[in-house]
């Protein structure tokens, strides 16, 4: 087993030597730590070196400024201010509405900043998992969590692909390199090509400064290219080129630059069919498949139901400072006979939604709510689909569910959809209407 991830820690900001002990304390939890006393500093060292796990900023820097930049460059980065202690509330809550995830005093406590590590580290724990079936899921990647080899990652929305990827990568002789993650349904191909391959500057409209792509940020460590099969044929074709030259070519740039990435590709479509009506190259699937694993939905693994289900509790517990409730017979015999349409993520919201809104000493079956769109897929409420035509009932489904979850990503995923269909359906009905 490889040694453990180490983290990229970005800090920015001059407090008064503050910042160089809190330095000091992120260096001896094992952090990769860069510091520099501007944001346009720490801007230019992520467009250079890659995107840090967290940047670590003082309130008197342009917070604003700075999560403007990140989301206009598509830099995904968190954020968390820092601000000595005595700094007035309203700065640090002006931090919080400008983008920042938390706010830190300082001088740094080092269990508070030990807790910012832990909250950016992905909370690498095993898999979660009873199930036979899901056992021999697991067995399978870390067999294969060690080789070089290409794995393709199939499934349906909610089942698990990105949590086995990261493991596969945690298992790996990469654990120690970068693990970066790219959903290809949510970037605009316009844009896709410039993330994954970087861009010099003026490479294009916009690009106002040389950038780093994805592949460059993932050397020597693991690539994620989640959705793959959304991904269009003209950027297939220059994604199959940089894996058998182990090199990219940064959009108006002038020479190759070697690369030395473990390829994961994940997809909820079935590949092989998008091979045969030509929406898919054949040869790059083939490169991608050297290794194939497919994760069973939830209802055909019904014992992970319940341990998935007492897991979330006590996170969710955790996460929102509530004492953990325990789960009444009623309430697992609700969960264990529903269907799971949108698999691990909607047992994972059902049970967040049941341990905030329940009142009891315990989860009761009262407590266990399911969304409009789950219980119609259940069989509840069928009058309501009786004399309608496919078409009808499609339309019906995708409108209730982005209004159910105002998120088209989401709604994208649980309908098992790419983003980009969606969109367009959704603009069939807008005409329509």
């Amino acid at each position: 087993m490889g040694k453990k991830r180490e983290m990229k820690i970005l800090m920015i900001g001059n407090l008064s030597g503050h910042m160089s002990s809190a330095v000091k304390i992120a260096h001896e939890r094992g952090a990769d730590v860069s510091s520099v006393d501007s944001v346009d500093a720490g801007l230019e060292i992520i467009r250079s070196r890659g995107v840090a796990d967290v940047g670590m900023v003082d309130v008197q820097c342009d917070i604003a400024g700075l999560v403007d930049h990140l989301k206009r460059e598509r830099i995904h980065m968190p954020v968390v201010a820092c601000g000595i202690e005595g700094t007035s509330s309203r700065q640090a809550s002006q931090a919080i509405r400008a983008g920042a995830l938390e706010y830190v005093p300082l001088p740094p406590n080092a269990e508070l900043i030990a807790a910012v590590l832990e909250l950016v580290s992905g909370r690498e724990e095993d898999i979660i998992c009873k199930d036979g079936r899901m056992v021999a899921v697991v067995e399978m990647a870390r067999r294969v969590a060690d080789k070089r080899a290409s794995v393709l990652i199939t499934g349906g929305s909610g089942t698990g692909k990105e949590v086995l990827a990261r493991y596969i990568h945690k298992h790996s002789d990469r654990s120690g390199r970068p693990f970066v993650a790219v959903n290809c349904a949510a970037i605009p191909e316009t844009l896709l090509e410039s993330e994954l391959f970087g861009h010099e500057k003026g490479a294009f409209s916009g690009a106002v400064a040389m950038r780093i792509g994805r592949f460059e940020s993932a050397h020597r460590g693991t690539l994620l290219l989640d959705e793959i099969s959304e991904m269009e044929p003209r950027l297939q074709a220059k994604l199959l080129r940089v894996i058998q030259e182990q090199e990219v070519d940064r959009l108006g740039g002038s020479k190759p630059i070697p690369v030395d990435v473990r390829i994961l590709a994940t997809s909820n479509q079935d590949l092989s069919a998008a091979v045969r009506e030509k929406r898919f190259r054949e040869d790059l699937y083939y490169r991608l498949n050297v290794v194939a694993i497919e994760i069973p939905l939830l209802r055909d693994r019904p014992l992970d139901v319940e341990v998935l289900a007492r897991y979330f509790v006590e996170s969710c517990s955790k996460e929102n400072g509530l004492r953990e409730k325990e789960i009444s017979v009623g309430a697992m015999e609700k969960l264990q006979g529903h269907s799971w349409p949108g698999n691990v993520r909607e047992l994972e919201n059902t049970i967040h939604r049941s341990v905030l809104l329940g009142m009891g000493d315990e989860i009761g079956a009262e407590d266990v709510t399911f969304s409009r769109m789950a219980s119609e897929s259940d069989g509840e409420g069928e009058d309501g689909w009786v004399g309608k035509s496919v078409k009808e009932a499609e339309k019906d489904l995708i409108l209730q569910t982005v209004g159910h979850l105002g998120d088209q990503a989401q709604a994208s995923k649980i309908l098992g959809i790419s983003l980009r269909v969606l969109r367009k359906k959704l603009e069939e009905y807008s005409l329509e209407s």
